[in-house]
C-alpha cells in the first residue's frame, strides 16, 4: 500500500470510531435509558449490553445500511475517473457527521445519526458534481421513512401500551399479572425480531453460503426462537423473589389516592 492509501485506512479507522462512539453517546441513550432509569439494569450493564447488540446490529444488517450509503445516496459512477475524490469525500462525511452528534450531544439538542451521515453526504456530493449528482429520488425515500417510520412506531406503541395497561397496570395485582404476561410479550418480540434477522438480516449471508430457505421454514424458526426465548423468559420471571403488590380494589381510586399524596 502508498503512503496515501495507508493515510486513508488509518484516518477511516479512527473517523469511524469517532463516529461510533458519538452515536453510542446519543442513541443507546434512547434505547436503554428506560431500562436504567427502571433500575431494571445498572448503568454498566447496560453499556455493556449495548456495545453487544450494536455490534451484532451492524454485523447481521449493517450490510444494507451500508449498501443504501456508499451507492443508494449518490451515482458511485461519477467518481469513476477520481475514485479518489470519493474516499476524500466519505472520510470528510463521516468527520462531518461525527462533529455535528458530538455538538449536538453535548448541548442536549434532538439529533439523528442518521440524519447527520445523510446529509453530510447529500453535501460532499453537491459540491463535487452540483446537486444533480444526488439521487434525489433516493433520498426522497429516506426521508419519508424518517416520517412514517415514527408515525407507525408511535400508533404500535399505543396499541401495545393500551393492552399492557389492561393487562398489568390495570389488574389487582400488577405484580402477578407481569410475570404471567412476560413470557408472552417474549415470544412476540423474539419472534418478529427473528423473523426479520431470517428474512433481511441473513440474506447477504445465506446467499454467501448459497442456502435457500423457503419463508415457511424462516418462520418455523423464528417460532422456535420464540417458544425457546418465551421458555426462559418465564423460568427467569417465576424465579425472582418479587413481593406482590395489590392494588385498591379499581385503578380510578388508586389514581385518585395517588393523586392526594402529590
Amino acid at each position: 500500500m502508498t503512503p496515501v492509501e495507508w493515510t486513508l485506512l488509518i484516518l477511516t479507522l479512527v473517523f469511524g470510531f469517532y463516529m461510533a462512539w458519538n452515536i453510542g453517546a446519543n442513541d443507546v441513550a434512547n434505547a436503554m435509558g428506560t431500562s436504567v432509569g427502571s433500575g431494571a439494569l445498572t448503568l454498566k450493564r447496560a453499556v455493556i449490553l449495548a456495545a453487544v447488540l450494536e455490534f451484532a446490529g451492524a454485523f447481521l444488517v449493517g450490510q444494507h445500511v451500508s449498501d443504501t450509503v456508499r451507492k443508494g445516496i449518490i451515482n458511485p459512477e461519477v467518481f469513476a475517473d477520481e475514485p479518489m475524490v470519493l474516499a476524500y469525500g466519505m472520510i470528510a462525511s463521516l468527520l462531518a457527521a461525527g462533529i455535528w452528534l458530538q455538538i449536538a450531544s453535548y448541548f442536549g439538542w434532538p439529533v439523528s445519526t442518521t440524519h447527520s451521515i445523510v446529509g453530510a453526504i447529500v453535501g460532499f456530493a453537491a459540491v463535487f458534481g452540483g446537486v444533480t449528482n444526488v439521487d434525489w429520488s433516493a433520498v426522497g425515500t429516506i426521508v419519508a421513512s424518517w416520517v412514517i417510520s415514527p408515525a407507525i412506531s408511535g400508533f404500535l406503541a399505543f396499541i401495545f401500551f393500551r393492552i399492557v395497561l389492561h393487562t398489568i397496570l390495570f389488574k389487582p395485582d400488577p405484580t402477578s399479572a407481569a410475570k404471567k404476561a412476560t413470557p408472552v410479550w417474549v415470544f412476540l418480540v423474539l419472534t418478529v425480531l427473528s423473523l426479520v434477522l431470517m428474512i433481511k438480516g441473513m440474506k447477504h449471508y445465506f446467499k454467501a453460503a448459497e442456502i435457500d430457505l423457503p419463508l415457511g421454514t424462516k418462520i418455523a424458526i423464528s417460532l422456535l426462537v420464540g417458544l425457546v426465548a418465551a421458555g426462559v423468559g418465564a423460568i427467569l420471571v417465576w424465579r425472582m423473589k418479587i413481593k406482590s403488590n395489590p392494588m385498591p380494589e379499581t385503578y380510578d381510586l388508586y389514581v385518585a389516592r395517588s393523586l392526594e399524596k402529590v
